[in-house]
């Protein structure tokens, strides 16, 4: 099992990784701090002095302003494989008053920042329902229903997968190791390395064969999808073996 490309895209989008506001038939791009709430509508919290700000003001006598938000994966380490590319569209209102609030508390729910407690002052927090979605991966571009893009969950594991990854090669290099081998039915010292892992997603292991920089990559699946990343070690053996011989003091 691996995550489908609704939920891809949830993960690029959803305030972790930086973006990019395109908007129509106005200069750009602009960068942006932005979020999504639970149901996948994107919040742009924008300085008031600032070109996107008064660029997500409608013209006169017209109604909310066209966007595109681009995100670019961010692969956690050097040799791994990016998830792609995002894009996702609607049209942008200023939130004002009660939505203005219950805005800030599902930006702060992300990204909790100080700047929220400008909002109205020094920053204002626009919001758009996503109405199209795409996601390119290696020079295809796909189309994804916006319904199960909505329906999606991001992935808890992308916020801390570099962290991850880094724990699993340095802490526990050779009971990972010991581990993929076991799995993949490998014997003896590799020729050109052991393997390695590459990725980490809520649904398993992305796993790189050969020396650094090869192409082959196969992936092992967890038993069942995280809902935390502290569920992990009860996944992952090596790990729990590590937890059990060292408990909490």
């Amino acid at each position: 099992m691996r995550p489908n490309s609704a939920e891809i895209v949830r993960t690029l989008v959803a305030g972790r990784l930086p973006g990019l506001v395109h908007l129509a038939h106005r200069p750009g791009p602009h960068h942006a701090r932005h979020v999504t709430d639970a149901d996948g509508r994107v919040l742009l919290l924008v300085p008031v002095a600032s070109h996107l700000a008064a660029a997500l003001q409608p013209a006169p006598g017209s109604g909310d302003v066209a966007v595109v938000l681009d995100v670019l994966d961010l692969p956690p380490a050097a040799g791994a494989p990016g998830l792609g590319r995002a894009w996702v569209s609607g049209w942008a209102a200023e939130l004002r008053g009660d939505e203005a609030r219950q805005g800030a508390v599902d930006f702060a729910a992300v990204e909790p920042t100080g700047d929220l407690l400008d909002l109205g002052t020094r920053f204002r927090l626009f919001r758009f329902e996503v109405v199209e979605v795409r996601w390119e991966r290696a020079g295809v571009v796909h189309r994804v229903d916006p319904v199960a893009y909505a329906e999606a969950e991001p992935d808890p594991v992308h916020p801390v997968e570099a962290r991850l990854l880094a724990d699993l090669a340095e802490c526990h290099g050779a009971q990972v190791t010991e581990y993929l081998c076991r799995q993949l039915g490998l014997t003896g010292q590799a020729p050109d390395g052991p393997p390695r892992v590459v990725r980490i997603d809520r649904y398993g292991l992305l796993v790189a064969l050969g020396r650094p920089g090869a192409r082959r990559r196969v992936r092992l699946a967890f038993p069942g999808p995280l809902a935390d990343p502290a569920e992990l070690p009860r996944l992952l053996p090596p790990l729990r073996l590590t937890a059990d011989a060292h408990p909490p003091r």
